[in-house]
């Protein structure tokens, strides 16, 4: 789908839908518990995929349990020790780029504990036994493998530990997940250098409701930081989800001045950030430890780079971050490919409020994957849109 914005100013309240994040860790926290209530859980194209995996899971018989992931790498990663815990093992598929997506961290611990994996044709099969015992993993390149652990392991015969390689980024998403645990009444330590995580606990049914989705309320923030005055209703203010970051960054970016901003613990927040930083008039920010935004739906660093230069933006990409040099307003009146990428695409949208031009984006059905109603709030907010 193709989608012609013309610019103007958004205006209105929105609800931002249930998060994307805590909900993976419920249905994933429900099946384990075998029963239990979720509230307040939209649909989405990763959620769908980690429900299909799921329920592939609960009725497997005999025989490795085929696990179709979708495009979701929480999907594919939560599921990669679980599957190991209750089936000994899955045939993993995906779409897009999911399945190029790195796996080192589990390929090194299963070299260790004797678990095998194979790789090709775009399907991972595994097939062993996890064992309780140390299990030492980076927590520098996802901490979506943390959480795989943090889920399985308590279901082992023994005691283990996670033992941090490197310092843990995106710790909020791990502290979501331990929130969920504790919901469903599994118990964990948080240690100085990792997680103990006693065996033999049993999940207990949890009725839980999902909360609204900071990550994607970032967008309209970026909005109101445009200057369109947009409402947010709904957001848990005392939220786990470590996405709440875009508050303080927000008022940040609001100020004079250049700003540098660590985004190693909220990567998902680059593309709205970049937004905002892209209408600065005259000020720079940088955005910096971003390398894992490489191996995302794209790579964002090069991806939010081309869309917005293409705008009129003055955007420059390095290695692990990006440079932008704040403008006064976009020229737009060009075509942008949203590279299957639903962040990208909500960005390139918000952006489209500020340009002299209309903007066209090629793809725009990619917000799917986790926003499917962002083009009914973008038009509910007054957003001007033609689907071509």
């Amino acid at each position: 789908m193709n989608i012609r914005i013309i610019p103007g100013p958004l205006e209105g309240t929105v609800t931002p839908p249930p998060s994307k994040s805590q909900a993976h860790r419920a249905i994933l926290a429900q099946l384990l518990a075998g029963g239990g209530t979720i509230s307040n859980l939209a649909s989405s194209e990763d959620i769908e995929a980690t429900q299909r995996c799921a329920a592939a899971l609960k009725l497997a018989g005999d025989g490795l349990p085929l696990l179709d992931c979708g495009e979701s790498g929480s999907t594919l990663r939560f599921l990669i020790p679980i599957a190991l815990a209750l089936r000994g093992g899955g045939i993993f598929t995906g779409h897009g780029r999911l399945m190029e997506r790195p796996q080192q961290p589990y390929f090194d611990i299963f070299d260790e504990k004797g678990v095998s994996y194979e790789q090709k044709n775009r399907t991972l099969t595994l097939r062993g036994e996890l064992k309780p015992g140390e299990y030492r993993l980076p927590g520098n390149v996802s901490s979506q493998f943390v959480t795989g652990l943090l889920y399985a392991l308590p279901l082992l015969d023994g005691d283990s530990q996670i033992i941090l390689t490197s310092p843990l980024e995106s710790r909020g998403y791990v502290d979501m997940t331990l929130d969920v645990l504790d919901k469903f009444g599994v118990r964990v330590e948080v240690l100085e250098d990792g997680f103990a995580v006693p065996g033999r606990q049993e999940y207990r049914p949890c009725n839980l409701t999902v909360e609204a989705d900071w990550s994607q309320a970032a967008f309209w923030y970026a909005a109101i930081a445009l200057g369109s005055p947009v409402e947010l209703e709904g957001l848990n203010a005392f939220s786990t989800q470590g996405d709440m970051e875009i508050v303080p960054c927000f008022l940040k970016l609001q100020g004079a001045g250049e700003v540098e901003l660590d985004v190693s613990d909220w990567p998902d927040l680059v593309p709205p950030l970049a937004v905002m930083a892209a209408l600065r008039g005259g000020e720079i920010t940088r955005l910096t430890n971003a390398a894992r935004l490489r191996i995302k739906e794209s790579d964002r660093l090069a991806s939010v780079t081309q869309v917005f230069n293409a705008l009129g933006a003055q955007v420059e990409e390095g290695p692990d971050f990006l440079r932008i040099t704040g403008r006064d307003g976009l020229a737009g009146g060009v075509t942008v490919d949203c590279h299957n990428d639903h962040r990208i695409a909500m960005m390139a949208a918000v952006a489209a409020t500020r340009c002299k031009a209309p903007v066209t984006l090629l793809g725009a059905e990619c917000v799917k994957k986790s926003y499917p109603n962002f083009w009914d709030d973008y038009r509910m907010l007054g957003g001007k849109l033609d689907v071509l």
